[in-house]
């Protein structure tokens, strides 16, 4: 039996703004995945830290405070010191057009822009996850 995809949902930062994160959460966890949520205002240590101890297939972060590239990169930089590489990391929240293209560059896998569907969302991740092999 296929285990359940595991998605670490989280909030890096000073933004105390989570109804999207929650939002999310809930279609993922509604599209039968294991949704494990930070909280508000962890430092990218802190959500790496959970991904390695969750043992998590993919990180959803959430960014409104204009903050997304340094946050973003740092997030990839200790992914790939701690053994995680293969973590898809993807995004949402206030993110510029101009700036997407240098995100996917550096590692992240997606943008989700406000107005984004959750099923959306959802099947970009079971065609991605799907594409590395069943858990």
């Amino acid at each position: 039996m296929k285990k359940p995809f595991r998605i670490l949902v989280a909030k890096p930062g000073l933004d105390g703004h989570d109804r999207g994160a929650l939002v999310v959460a809930r279609a993922l966890r509604d599209a039968g995945m294991e949704v494990i949520y930070t909280g508000l205002r962890r430092t990218p240590e802190e959500i790496v830290d959970a991904a390695l101890q969750e043992d998590v297939d993919a990180i959803g972060v959430s960014i409104l405070s204009g903050a997304h590239q340094h946050l973003l990169s740092r997030i990839l930089e200790l992914l790939r010191e701690k053994g995680l590489g293969d973590v898809l990391l993807f995004a949402g929240g206030i993110i510029p057009d101009r700036d997407i293209p240098t995100l996917e560059k550096s590692g992240v896998q997606k943008v989700f822009q406000p107005g984004a569907r959750t099923d959306d969302i959802v099947s970009f991740l079971r065609g991605r996850l799907g594409a590395k092999g069943s858990r």
